[in-house]
């Protein structure tokens, strides 16, 4: 069905190839997964399949793809829109209406189906998709999870041959991205659709594949093959399969199901009381009071500079302890000076006034006839990360606006260093709060990333070289002149992560940061946000990525229709949730272990004495 020879890809004034000599068949009526890490051309490859690279890209494509026989060379995307669906990361891009139905029946439209037809599969499809309550709904007023659902449905709608997909359920929380896997599924097996589809979440994605094909490095050669076997030597893997390497599992698995099966031995070889014995400095497992002891003063040298930190459990291969204690360093000199005005680290979670960055009480939202939150009440501390949970339209990335000022409250209030954020002039709230969106592209206006940085010294009023800095740690190999639309997407976030981070601001608002990361950067990232966090920096961060909460986060607040349903302890929260539970957590319940470094730690620690 889908046929690269000799292909390779150069885009102009690049030093080299983004592809190069890829050779392989992609089976047809099978779901294949490519994989790999940012920026080996995954978007490329998948670019090139549908005729956007590169006649809408531009560069030099060599060798030949052929799709159905098509030669993407000589048929533009148009000319392939009726056996080749593409949906890309950012689903606002491919939009052309105003409407969900609308924006369903555009494609079929484009192709001259029949209105009954079309009739007929705008309903099917917005059964499919769970969308039927959203049909009249404007398309702006989605959120960002919602939007790519409608963005599915509307290359399904057609019917065509093949699924081209870039990080499908990447703004989907855990049980909406169930939903979209399942209905691919059916499409495979039930109408023979082939499905090609690039996913950094390979927890979600990795058990439903019938091949993988990985990208392993730029220039490199794919590999194509089952997916045990090519997850056995790919250098991104879901948890699952790294806590099979860790046991020694062969082969590895692939679901949590399958883990399970042969998780008992492994069990035996963990303490019965799960990581409540281990290191006092994780969050996962310390009380209010005992990471307060843990946690260093900021301004002063603490764990983020130490090669005995908190992070001490990240020292296997790909740590990013050493440029989380980078940035460490880079900003506790400003870390005291922000808006919280207090030189040691808090009680996480203790709620002393002198302590608390943002407090947020009875706190109600309306948007037009939405009634977006109701009755939050919040409290966020130095020093504590909390992260955001709940199914797309909660009220996550409202709560977010709240605390920055973009959004006034209908009820309750809102307080942020002092000050309310929707009353406050920007230039008085840059050190006090600052938010990383779900689209990045949102604070990127300059024409190289040079320019991006000299732009944040200059409105933060920073020492000029200080954002670079904060770019090269996050995003290393980048050079100035690079325009912020040449990055992909995980390499934009980080660059407005550092934007946001040069004012120093002492309550960090993500949403959704780990969009479009892979495990690497993803290490990075949770190795810096680490590193904030003990320096005295409160971080809330909405998010549908479970194992990040596992990684990273104090306390889980969970959101369903505008209300908090659940605060509490991380471990606490997550483990009794089969939604928001990572795959750690499912396979060694019912213990609250929640992430490979702690049972990593764990296997590695001494036994302790028996008692008499």
């Amino acid at each position: 069905m889908i046929r690269f020879e000799q292909v390779s890809v150069t885009y102009d004034g690049a030093a080299g190839p983004s592809l190069a000599g890829v050779d392989l068949v992609v089976p047809e009526g099978e779901l294949t997964l490519l994989v790999g890490p940012s920026g080996v051309g995954k978007s490329t490859l998948l670019g090139a399949v549908c005729g956007l690279v590169p006649h809408f890209t531009g560069g030099t494509l060599r060798g030949r793809v052929t799709v159905a026989g098509r030669d993407t060379r000589t048929h533009r995307p148009r000319e392939l829109a009726d056996v080749v669906g593409t949906v890309g990361q950012d689903p606002l891009a491919h939009f052309v209406t105003d409407v969900v139905e609308d924006e369903l029946a555009y494609g079929m439209e484009s192709l001259g189906l029949p209105p009954a037809v079309m009739r007929r599969r705008v309903e099917e499809t917005l059964d499919l998709l769970g969308l039927n309550e959203l049909r009249d709904r404007p398309l702006a007023s989605l959120s960002g999870g919602q939007q790519q659902r409608v963005a599915i449905g509307s290359v399904l709608t057609p019917h065509p041959r093949v699924l081209v997909l870039d990080e499908p359920t990447s703004a989907l929380d855990p049980a909406a991205a169930e939903e979209v896997l399942a209905v691919l599924q059916r499409l495979v097996h039930d109408l023979g659709t082939t499905v090609l589809m690039a996913e950094h979440r390979l927890e979600r994605v990795v058990q439903y594949a019938d091949r993988v094909l990985l990208l392993p490095s730029p220039g490199a050669a794919p590999v194509l093959g089952p997916p045990a076997e090519v997850m056995a030597v790919s250098p991104v893997h879901p948890p699952v399969v790294s806590l099979g390497r860790l046991a020694g599992w062969s082969p590895l698995p692939l679901s949590v199901r399958d883990a399970r099966r042969r998780a008992a031995p492994l069990l035996a070889r963990l303490p019965a009381a799960g990581p409540a014995a281990l290191d006092p400095r994780d969050p996962h497992r310390t009380g209010a009071a005992e990471l307060a002891a843990a946690l260093p003063a900021a301004g002063a040298g603490g764990s983020g500079d130490s090669g005995d930190s908190g992070d001490s459990g990240d020292s296997g291969a790909g740590s990013p302890r050493g440029r989380g204690g980078l940035l460490s360093r880079l900003l506790r000199a400003g870390a005291a000076s922000g808006a919280s005005g207090a030189s040691t680290a808090p009680a996480v979670g203790a709620g002393a006034g002198a302590d608390l960055v943002a407090v947020v009480r009875n706190l109600g939202v309306r948007r037009a006839r939405t009634e977006a939150l109701r009755g939050v009440t919040l409290t966020v501390a130095r020093g504590e990360t909390i992260a955001l949970m709940g199914r797309n339209g909660a009220g996550k990335s409202t709560l977010l606006a709240a605390l920055v000022g973009t959004v006034a409250p209908t009820t309750g209030a809102v307080t942020v260093g002092g000050r309310t954020p929707h009353r406050t002039p920007p230039p008085e709230m840059v050190t006090r709060v600052g938010l990383v969106p779900q689209e990045p592209r949102d604070l990127l206006y300059a024409d190289t990333v040079a320019a991006e940085c000299a732009a944040a010294d200059s409105d933060a009023g920073a020492a000029p070289g200080t954002c670079r800095t904060l770019v090269s740690a996050l995003l290393p190999g980048v050079p100035d002149d690079t325009h912020p639309r040449d990055l992909s997407e995980g390499q934009r976030l980080a660059l407005a992560l550092a934007l946001v981070l040069t004012g120093r601001p002492a309550l960090l608002l993500l949403d959704e940061p780990t969009r479009g990361l892979d495990y690497a950067a993803k290490a990075r990232l949770i190795g810096i946000l680490r590193d904030l966090a003990a320096a005295g920096h409160a971080i809330v961060l909405a998010t549908h990525d479970v194992e990040l909460a596992a990684e990273l986060a104090h306390r889980v607040v969970i959101l369903a229709g505008g209300e908090i349903v659940a605060d509490g302890p991380t471990a606490e929260v997550v483990v009794s949730s089969p939604a928001f539970a990572p795959q750690v957590a499912k396979i060694l319940a019912p213990g609250h272990w929640l992430t490979v470094r702690q049972v990593a730690a764990a296997l590695e620690a001494p036994a302790a004495p028996e008692q008499p």
